[in-house]
């Protein structure tokens, strides 16, 4: 799709005539029109003020020229929802969610990055020798892993996970085993709805942002897991049974040193 339509579309998806779309990035109309026509592009300023206004990458709206590839794990970016953002809430189109989120690169192991990826790439065509064999030899060769001298964060985001990790078996929740790792975890994926007392369901995270957690089998009953989730605001524990069904939560407490990590 080209760039004129991409921009046409994305106008028409919210329901916006052309004057209210040049309000809405502060151009004229006219410029609008001339984008829609294919006699002109917007300059790179404009470019970016729309990804962040309507919440989709710049290589979208220049028509998909480049095939994004997560520059940590290597996964594809064929999606928008895939692709991570700053704290500023601008697209990262360089990383996934998972490997990058609000500013902060989550692993800075590369044996614990293999560990998560070759959970979801075993299948009956490929096995987990093989898929750490292929990840072995792919990943070094990603900007990440051969900039990451430069990109690291002295280990500041470890530290975080590794501080979260004893808060959390800290609690001695029964029936929930020790806590060995957490993963990065975007929020629409482990968004689950919880019946309060009154009767209200609701849930606690945001679709788009990313935590660290993890699901682990409870020691006291054998169909359910327990799910733990946490960043350095708040920690979050629950139980549920296959697929997340019938939730219920065990805790949501706020942190109240997270400043000194």
């Amino acid at each position: 799709m080209e760039t004129k339509d991409v921009l046409r579309n994305l106008r028409e998806r919210h329901h916006l005539t052309q004057d209210q779309m040049a309000e809405r990035v502060m151009v004229s109309r006219q410029a609008v029109s001339r984008w829609e026509n294919g006699e002109t592009q917007p300059n790179p300023d404009t470019l970016k003020l729309l990804s962040r206004e309507f919440n989709v990458s710049i290589n979208t709206l220049l028509g998909s020229p480049r095939q994004l590839v997560c520059q940590c794990c290597g996964m594809p970016l064929s999606e928008d929802e895939l692709i991570s953002k700053e704290a500023d809430g601008s697209f990262n189109e360089d990383y996934c969610k998972w490997c990058y989120a609000d500013g902060t690169y989550t692993y800075n192991d590369m044996d614990d990055l293999i560990d998560v990826c070759v959970g979801h790439m075993v299948n009956e065509e490929i096995s987990e020798e093989h898929a750490r064999a292929y990840l072995k030899q792919m990943l070094p060769g990603l900007d990440y892993w051969k900039r990451y001298e430069e990109l690291s964060d002295d280990g500041q985001y470890a530290a975080l996970k590794k501080q979260l990790i004893e808060e959390i078996n800290g609690l001695s929740v029964e029936g929930l085993p020790k806590v060995e790792r957490l993963n990065a975890l975007v929020g629409k994926y482990v968004n689950l709805e919880y019946r309060l007392p009154s009767g209200m369901r609701v849930k606690f995270l945001d679709d788009q942002t990313t935590y660290l957690g993890n699901q682990l089998k409870s020691e006291s009953d054998g169909d359910r897991c327990f799910g733990v989730l946490a960043n350095k605001d708040f920690i979050m524990v629950c139980t549920y049974e296959k697929d997340g069904a019938n939730p219920e939560l065990v805790l949501y407490r706020k942190r109240q040193a997270h400043t000194s990590t």
